[in-house]
């Protein structure tokens, strides 16, 4: 066979994703891409701050995101995504639409970011109350209940962990845990924030356990950047991408949330 006959790599489309200098999760963002997009990722310079509100706000200064949104010019995105929640949601409704809109100037492509996403997927799926797991410190997590509430999202239920450095090495049963005790009364879906917690594979777990829609900081910008190139993100049983999660969930409800997981263990990949 000649090389030739194999016609080269297929188009590609490019998603341009800044994310915070202690990103670890790049192989979970890719999980949700299909085979002709790319993603071309960028740091933000390192800074010696734990995560807190603090990092927070040095992570997603203007001329930081003017730079790291420049160094993926060259590649030519078709949109560019900020991954980082507490770095979009800290200077509230406001701070994340100037956030996008110096995104925007700086690469000259539509811009987004991962608490901006959040709010359309809430949106798309009809939540108003929601559950609420971080990985975040008190402060942390108070100031995205205030964001949310900004927004009109009343948090039914929160858990939280209070750390601060080393979020991607939390595993995937503590996730659960946390999932299960912030769900507590009714909420329309629950939200596991932070890019850098590890949540792909629990999602559809979640969802046949608990009978509400889960989504997650890397999912909702994944499925966002996506959208706004008109295609869709890979997911199996991920309500929020359109997955069967409703169909097996039944009349839904605490009657429906008693009868545990349904997930067939093919679909269970990762998971323990």
């Amino acid at each position: 066979m000649h090389v030739s006959f194999l016609g080269g790599p297929r188009p590609q489309r490019g998603v341009g994703v800044v994310a915070p200098f202690d990103f670890a999760l790049d192989r979970e963002l890719w999980r949700w891409v299909p085979d002709d997009i790319s993603l071309h990722l960028t740091r933000t310079p390192f800074v010696p701050v734990e995560v807190s509100l603090d990092l927070a706000r040095l992570v997603s200064e203007h001329e930081t995101l003017h730079d790291a949104v420049r160094t993926l010019n060259a590649i030519a995105p078709e949109v560019v995504a900020y991954a980082c929640t507490s770095g979009s949601f800290v200077g509230g409704i406001a701070g994340e639409r100037a956030m996008c809109e110096a995104m925007t100037r700086a690469g000259e492509v539509p811009s987004l970011t991962t608490s901006g996403a959040l709010l359309a997927a809430l949106a798309d799926l009809g939540a108003r109350r929601i559950a609420l797991v971080t990985p975040y410190t008190v402060s942390v997590t108070q100031s995205l209940e205030e964001y949310l509430a900004e927004a009109g999202v009343e948090v039914t239920g929160r858990a939280f962990m209070g750390l601060t450095r080393h979020i991607w090495k939390v595993p995937y049963r503590d996730v659960v845990d946390m999932a299960r005790q912030a769900v507590k009364g009714e909420a329309d879906a629950l939200f596991i924030s932070c890019t850098n917690l590890p949540t792909y594979d629990v999602i559809p777990q979640l969802e046949a356990e608990l009978r509400i829609p889960v989504v997650s900081a890397n999912q909702v910008t994944m499925w966002a950047a996506l959208r706004r190139l008109g295609t869709r993100a890979v997911g199996p049983y991920q309500a929020l991408l359109g997955g069967t999660s409703h169909a097996l969930w039944g009349s839904g409800g605490d009657s429906a949330r008693r009868r545990g997981p349904v997930l067939p263990e093919e679909h269970q990949e990762g998971w323990s």
